[in-house]
């Protein structure tokens, strides 16, 4: 009885919180509870029937199996429980969704006894999570003449899993809730430094926004039982700066709808807004839990008589409401003419929030039902040898005559699955592509880890390429959070086929490189799609899409994403490069410049920036598509020339082979493959059959953006201008500022250089500037903490062979070490260097951070509230982004510096060797 003491002891430490029970879903503890049930005496009956049927987790966890093979007893008389009757053993089977539940099904469905049989058929015509071993079991079934088998294919050919569900409500009612103005991050939604708790819904659930929000939620839902509540970001963009699922989770768990009552806090149907929309990354997140995400457009720029934008004294276009969405104000969404009302007056166009494959995500309850659907309709009617008919909305497809292929347009063409012959698509056209590479990171690999246990996932698929786990997240402190889930995230991935960071036996020593640096390194194809489960998964190679823990499970579990092709902004440079630059200049100098050229208006929203950068290998140029995230782009290309393609493919290979050498490849050698691929495609280039990916000249852009490179005099610095009077523009990645601007006096309370954004050059660049300093001042003092995090081993390693580790090692107050890591988070900094273990650090804020209040000036990528350093009663904390010469000078001076200390500190250093490329390329 000891593991159900455990978990009743467990369930009074909950009830202190304010807790439910824990969702089961291991097979030790519902098996005692089984016992239990068996046991008509058993005091502790009553409440073990309540944890079988109520608290149960399905999909493929051990749990599942357990209680499948229950009620199959159940089914079969072999056993009799009085409140679990047959019928009520085959409802429970129906929302257990797959992998044993669909096991059990099929063994009734295809067995002896008639009635049973046709009671099992029944229920699995509304399942749709059937993989391999399942789908072979009902052709060997159909072709030896069962007539049970040929009536579910039947039913699947139809879709009639699909057809007879309930039709989406034609109005659905809403009140609003204004979660806040400006840029609404997930991680007001999901917290990072919660990010242990993602996996226990309840327990998450309780750190969205704030517990005033929570209860304001929850009066609105009282006064207005038979609304949604609809969550809105007031002037901003809802759900920008990262793609995490649990933030769409708490969305729903706290608005939302069960999607059960035999599976707790699983809720689906969540409805988002912003004024600007949602981030394409969220937007799809929503589709998952079959959401709505609405762009209210209920603030717009002012405009004269000529059509012009209204300036203010600032030089930014005026804004003006067109109508309000208050706290508590009451709409009408109508989902059939795809309008939104107030009362009865027309305010919006909702036709983008409601096309016919969106309608199919809601009415299906979420975007994996129609994936998997699709899927299983395909088989039963090429089973049966019948033409699939048509029940699901036919894809998008948009081909203009004589018009050439943009970079993106090139890669989905190729990568498309079912794409007729000779068939080419532009952008607009919906498809569905197969997936190369996947990453999965370790604050939101136990959901994925949860999502493809509920898909009933058992092993990666065939098509993947190659697939990673990292424990970059949780790299900073090796805390008891860590150690209860890292390792038991490890397994699961790793027995599903992944290359990961740790290994479960314990053989190769453990990495914490960051998740994009690694995918960025195994990606050797630049024709190749990426999945990763974090928004800066922008690789320098190939096309890569963040994505929420569930998309990352289906690419994972199917091989395969669905998406519409994006409309691309090409970014193209010229001018020259000054010396004292540094080549993060440049990319925040291209959303400035992008911003004044287009009046205000971010173009890069929510497509593909295909940036020409043509002479920077895969590391460098992987500091410009990373930061695209932050300029709110679905993702990023780099269109290279060959020779440097060359030199980023050959970088892979040896960082491959480390891994390998590492003994980090697995039983079906995907590591060694990728290099054989890497090979392959060098030698494709060398020869001249298939050179570097280029776009068409005849290719169409939704914008073009030139770059002036002249114009780039001073070191450029995103700040968050927290004290901005419109809340709007606070924390956004929009307010470019020249160093000058700051007059040598700003304090920095705290420099970081690390995380993603960083290479080796910016290591080396560290050392280079200690070595000036200390020659022109006789030693270096550091009057702020200045925190460096390598984003790999490998570059550490590098560093000690090329000698500059030394100096580094020399300067700092602090080195990690992997066999005494951290267990808890750093609360208080000296004025000293920091070196770190390689991993996002005070990027991710989940662990380490700044202290409260602080001015923190980092290479990172996150300026938001919070998320760095959080705010105190004396002042705000500021997270301002610049190159990593200005934030290492910042933390020596402890204030940012002026012009002349910068060009001193930096005089001979060769910060990059970025040049525009001589000629356009073009395929």
């Amino acid at each position: 009885m000891s593991i159900y003491n455990n978990y009743i002891q467990e369930i009074e430490e909950r009830k202190e919180q304010g807790l439910h029970p824990k969702p089961i879903d291991g097979a030790d503890l519902l098996s005692e509870i089984i016992t239990q049930i068996k046991d008509s005496s058993n005091p502790h009956r009553e409440d073990s029937l309540k944890f079988f049927i109520y608290n149960t987790l399905p999909g493929t966890t051990s749990a599942a199996g357990v209680k499948a093979k229950f009620l199959k007893e159940i089914i079969l008389g072999e056993s009799v429980v009085e409140e679990i009757t047959p019928a009520f053993a085959f409802e429970l089977l129906s929302h257990m969704k797959g992998g044993p539940s669909v096991g059990v099904l099929l063994d009734l469905a295809l067995g002896n006894d008639v009635a049973i049989a046709n009671e099992a058929a029944n229920v699995i015509k509304t399942q749709v999570f059937l993989y391999e071993m399942d789908t072979d079991r009902l052709k060997d079934a159909y072709k030896e003449g069962n007539v049970i088998a040929k009536e579910i294919l039947e039913s699947y050919a139809q879709a009639e899993f699909f057809t007879k569900l309930p039709e989406v409500p034609e109005e659905i009612k809403v009140v609003t809730f204004v979660a806040g103005e400006g840029d609404i991050s997930t991680d007001l939604l999901s917290p990072g430094n919660q990010a242990h708790s993602r996996s226990d819904r309840e327990l998450h659930g309780k750190c969205m926004i704030s517990p005033e929000a929570q209860e304001e939620i929850r009066a609105l839902q009282a006064q207005h039982p038979d609304k949604t509540v609809m969550l809105i970001a007031e002037k901003g963009t809802m759900g920008v700066g990262s793609s995490r699922m649990s933030g769409v989770n708490n969305v729903a768990l706290w608005t939302g709808k069960q999607a059960s009552p035999y599976v707790p806090f699983v809720n689906f149907a969540p409805i988002v807004a912003g004024t600007n929309g949602i981030s394409p990354i969220f937007l799809t997140t929503v589709d998952v839990t079959g959401g709505i995400g609405i762009d209210l457009k209920n603030w717009v720029k002012k405009v004269d008589e000529k059509g012009s934008p209204v300036l203010n004294e600032k030089g930014e276009p005026t804004m003006e409401e067109v109508y309000s969405v208050v706290t508590g104000t009451v709409f009408t969404i109508n989902t059939k003419k795809k309008k939104l009302y107030k009362d009865d007056q027309e305010l919006i166009d909702l036709s983008k929030s409601f096309t016919p494959q969106k309608m199919e995500f809601i009415k299906a309850g979420g975007s994996y039902a129609i994936v998997f659907g699709k899927k299983i309709q395909t088989f039963a009617a090429k089973t049966l040898e019948i033409d699939i008919p048509p029940v699901f909305a036919s894809s998008k497809e948009i081909f203009h005559e004589g018009q050439g292929l943009t970079a993106v347009e090139k890669i989905f063409n190729r990568n498309a699955v079912g794409l007729a012959p000779g068939k080419v698509l532009h952008a607009g056209s919906d498809v569905r592509v197969e997936v190369n590479i996947v990453g999965s990171q370790d604050t939101t690999g136990l959901m994925t880890a949860q999502e493809l246990e509920s898909m009933a996932a058992t092993v990666i698929s065939p098509i993947v390429d190659g697939a990673y786990q990292s424990g970059c997240h949780t790299a900073s402190v090796w805390d008891k959070k860590a150690q209860a889930n890292i390792p038991k995230l490890m397994k699961f991935m790793n027995d599903f086929g992944l290359i990961t960071a740790r290994d479960p036996k314990g053989e190769y020593h453990s990495m914490t490189d960051v998740i994009h640096k690694v995918l960025n390194d195994i990606t050797v194809d630049e024709w190749a799609i990426i999945i990763g489960g974090d928004s800066h998964t922008r690789m320098s190679k190939g096309v890569a899409f963040g994505a929420d823990s569930g998309t990352v499970a289906l690419a994972l579990a199917t091989g395969e994403a669905s998406m519409p092709i994006p409309e691309s902004v090409k970014v193209t440079f010229k001018g020259e490069m000054k010396d004292h630059m540094d080549f993060r200049d440049v990319v925040h100098a291209t959303q400035a410049q992008m911003l004044q050229q287009f009046n205000g208006e971010n173009v890069f929203q929510g497509r593909v920036i295909e940036v020409h950068i043509g002479t920077l290998p895969a590391d460098q140029a992987f500091t410009f598509t990373d930061w695209t995230a932050e300029m709110k782009a679905k993702a990023s290309i780099n269109i290279s020339e060959d020779d440097t393609l060359i030199e980023s493919l050959e970088i892979a290979k040896s960082r491959i082979q480390i891994m390998i050498d590492k003994g980090m490849d697995n039983d079906k050698q995907v590591l060694q493959g990728l290099i054989n691929k890497a090979d392959k495609r060098i030698a494709e280039i060398k020869s001249g059959d298939k050179p570097a990916l280029a776009p068409d000249e005849s290719a169409k852009y939704y914008a073009e953006v030139v770059i002036d490179l002249d114009l780039i005099a001073e070191p450029m610095i995103a700040d968050p201008d927290v004290n901005n009077e419109d809340v709007s523009k606070r924390y956004t990645h929009d307010t470019i500022r020249e160093l000058s601007y700051y007059g040598g006096t700003k304090k920095v309370d705290l420099g970081f250089v690390g995380s993603c954004m960083v290479h080796k050059g910016d290591l080396k660049i560290v050392s280079q500037m200690l070595r000036n300093i200390e020659e022109q001042k006789g030693a270096v003092e550091f009057r702020a903490p200045l925190v460096v995090a390598a984003p790999t081993y490998n570059i550490i390693d590098e560093l000690k062979d090329e000698g500059d580790w030394d100096i580094l090692q020399r300067y700092s107050g602090f080195e990690f070490s992997d066999l005494f890591p951290k267990s808890a988070a750093r609360t208080e900094y000296e004025n000293m260097m920091y070196l770190e273990r390689p991993g996002c650090n005070l990027c991710m804020g989940n662990q380490e951070k700044a202290a409260k209040g602080d001015t923190v000036l980092a290479t990172s990528t996150r300026l938001f509230q919070g998320r760095v350093v959080e705010d105190s009663e004396r002042k705000k904390g500021e997270s301002l982004l610049a190159s990593t010469p200005v934030v290492v000078l910042s933390a020596i001076l402890g204030r940012i510096p002026n012009m002349e200390e910068y060009k001193a500190a930096v005089e001979g250093i060769s910060l990059t060797n970025f040049a525009p490329p001589h000629k356009l390329l073009v395929g």
